[in-house]
């Protein structure tokens, strides 16, 4: 598996509405996409950048065949154009050492 985190901040008075409507429609669509195992958003508690959306996928192909899709770059523009900046993508694959997580008592 795979992670993907886009972070990025909010550009100054933006509508919240109309960008919460956008985050409803990529998180429904990116759901449906094959190889999707997560998605998860979180905010940064010290500042910016101040959203990070994080996507967990079964390949890298899985990703790479959404991220280069139509759908995935018109709602990317629309992140581009009307919502955030500062915006930055990593892909994060597993550890060599430590390929599964690790817990406490396990």
């Amino acid at each position: 598996m795979i992670e993907v985190d886009i972070r990025y901040d909010l550009l100054p008075g933006i509508d919240l509405r109309a960008y919460e409507a956008w985050a409803k429609k990529v998180i429904g669509t990116m759901l449906q996409a094959p190889g999707i195992v997560e998605f998860r958003a979180s905010r940064n508690m010290l500042g910016s950048p101040y959203v990070r959306a994080r996507t967990v996928w079964q390949t890298m192909a899985d990703w790479a065949n959404f991220a280069g899709s139509a759908t995935w770059q018109a709602m990317s523009a629309e992140l581009r154009s009307q919502f955030g900046t500062n915006i930055s993508v990593e892909i994060w694959g597993p550890s060599p050492v430590t390929p599964e997580p690790i817990r406490p008592g396990g």
